[in-house]
């Protein structure tokens, strides 16, 4: 029995290129999810986000000759939805987070048993929730960017459109401002 490739999102990209616009719905599912989760990021209300990913899909769709396949798709799509969730920010003339999906922070022990990790995965969730609103929102981006849609330094260089060591920058400054924060309130972490 052979297992079934799935094609990655360059290749459904180029094939959209070369006129199967179909493919592109592919695309559409494999992002949609991940575009609102980080569209939540910047906005509370579900039907002005869900405008805005369908309004970065309509707008990938249409400049979709103009990615170039030999870089990541997903930085391209998420620099995209950066400049559209920005603009949605700006006119909401809202300056906070309200919501944050956080799975992972800090480097953990690995812990064999699955029911421990998770039970920590969700303890650290709720210790990120509580601080995260504090952050100015440069540091917040960088810290969801890196954190919760686990992108490298360079994809999150090449959608803030910033040099790779300012990534670093704002990640080890929001980790900073967060343990201050967490100090202050008597909240410790390992």
């Amino acid at each position: 029995m052979e297992e079934t490739l799935k094609p990655t999102d360059e290749e459904i990209a180029l094939a959209v290129q070369a006129g199967d616009k179909e493919q592109f719905g592919l695309l559409m599912e494999r992002y949609n999810q991940k575009l609102s989760r980080y569209g939540r990021k910047f906005l509370s209300d579900k039907d002005n986000i869900e405008d805005i990913v369908q309004d970065v899909f309509i707008s990938s769709f249409q400049n979709i000759n103009n990615f170039d396949v030999s870089l990541k798709f997903s930085s391209w799509i998420y620099r995209i939805a950066h400049n559209a969730f920005i603009n949605g920010l700006k006119k909401k003339q809202r300056s906070f987070i309200p919501h944050f999906d956080f799975d992972l922070f800090l480097s953990h022990h690995i812990e064999e048993d699955p029911a421990i990790v998770e039970r920590e995965r969700k303890e650290m969730k709720k210790i990120i929730e509580i601080g995260l609103d504090k952050l100015k929102p440069k540091y917040r981006e960088a810290i969801v960017l890196h954190y919760l849609e686990e992108l490298s330094y360079k994809e999150i260089s090449d959608i803030l459109e910033i040099p790779i060591g300012t990534v670093g920058i704002r990640v080890m400054r929001g980790r900073e401002e967060l343990k201050k924060f967490y100090e202050a309130k008597n909240i410790y972490y390992e």
